[in-house]
């Protein structure tokens, strides 16, 4: 049996996906920005996935921009924003567990000789709302929160958060990278303040290599890509068209049957933690509570590092994370299990689930039976 529990790394491509986007790759291989037929043919799957996406978010179909995936949307909703504002200041604000390509991306803007606060967070990954509160200045431009934390899955307030922001300083922008978080609860950056918001395909059953940024209508933000002025020149190059139509075909899927996916989610996460709560010391990181995704789940095994717990798993047809896999070529603590406080023992030896619509109980059972296993035979191992 195998059990793949890896799913805020990447989803497996739907069938409904998977079908749109041969049909696109064997009819619709114009260039949507040709003229002719074939290039207007390609352009309604182009405005089609736009539709589909703005609906479900209840934003202009105008507002929706085609990326490469999460890490260019995070880029250039941050780099573009800042670049494009920053006669107005140079304080830029986010959290001290935001995404490699968030963290990376406020790293280049110091040298660039911006001012970056990272507003710490509680024991269960929750920012503090009070500092976050005192980081917004006069000259704060850009507030980045990350909707749901990709190792722990804490759920940040974002309307409050949004709130704070714009009160203390209204021209300020606010994004939110929700690459957790899109299709797995409702999400309207009209109500809640949002500025700006970063989607990948891949997390939600649709292909990688492609994803979005909301633009709310009137932010500015400076290009990173120059050429030929493609999407009003804010992302220029050929629009991948297979991977967009799937990305559009992704969100209308996962919005459709929300509730009982989420429901869903709930039972699987529930159903882990009784189960590996039996095993002696297990430990989870983060909260579990309402302010917790539903689809994952960080365990520590103490006295098994990471590393080995996860190819003994591997062996037995269970996939698992040790962190954050668009960092996992370069092993290195977790940061996020770092700014919880968490000891350096608790850390080296933690593992993420990750569960996702298709995913069935008797995987969580299986995984659960073979860690009950392993985890004490690792243990006399490691000991000797």
């Amino acid at each position: 049996m195998e059990a793949y529990l890896d799913n805020s790394a990447t989803t497996r491509c739907s069938a409904r996906v998977q079908r749109l986007v041969l049909q696109t790759m064997d009819c619709a291989y114009g260039n949507p920005s040709s003229l002719h037929k074939k290039g207007l043919e390609a352009e309604h799957y182009v405005k089609e996935a736009a539709q589909k996406i703005a609906k479900t978010l209840k934003v202009s179909e105008k507002e929706i921009y085609f990326t490469s995936g999460g890490t260019e949307s995070n880029n250039l909703a941050l780099i573009g924003a800042a670049m494009a504002n920053r006669r107005s200041g140079n304080r830029l604000v986010t959290t001290q567990i935001e995404h490699p390509s968030v963290l990376r991306a406020m790293e280049y803007l110091q040298e660039q000789g911006f001012e970056v606060v990272y507003v710490p967070v509680d024991a269960d990954g929750i920012l503090c709302i009070d500092a976050l509160r005192e980081a917004v200045d006069d000259q704060t431009i850009l507030v980045s929160v990350m909707q749901v934390n990709n190792e722990i899955g804490a759920i940040q307030p974002i309307a409050q958060a949004a709130a704070i922001v714009h009160e203390k300083r209204p021209n300020a922008l606010f994004h939110v990278d929700a690459v957790q978080s899109y299709g797995k609860m409702l999400i309207r950056p009209k109500r809640d303040g949002i500025d700006l918001l970063s989607v990948s395909g891949h997390k939600i059953h649709g292909p990688k290599g492609i994803g979005f940024l909301y633009k709310k209508e009137n932010v500015k933000l400076k290009p990173l890509l120059y050429g030929g002025g493609q999407q009003a020149g804010l992302r220029s190059g050929t629009l991948p068209v297979p991977g967009i139509a799937g990305i559009g075909e992704a969100a209308a899927e996962a919005y459709e049957c929300l509730d009982a996916n989420v429901l869903h989610l709930q039972v699987l996460k529930r159903r882990l933690l009784v189960r590996t709560e039996q095993i002696e010391g297990v430990e989870v990181n983060g909260g579990t509570g309402a302010d917790s995704a539903p689809h994952i789940v960080n365990l520590s095994f103490a006295g098994i590092r990471s590393e080995v717990l996860l190819h003994a798993l591997e062996e037995a047809g269970i996939y698992v994370s040790a962190g954050s896999a668009c960092s996992s070529s370069h092993p290195a603590p977790s940061q996020t299990l770092q700014k919880l406080g968490l000891p350096q023992e608790r850390i080296t030896s933690a593992l993420r689930f990750s569960f996702c619509a298709d995913t069935q109980p008797q995987e969580i059972d299986y995984a659960a039976q073979k860690l009950a296993e392993l985890v004490p035979k690792l243990r006399r191992y490691t000991r000797h």
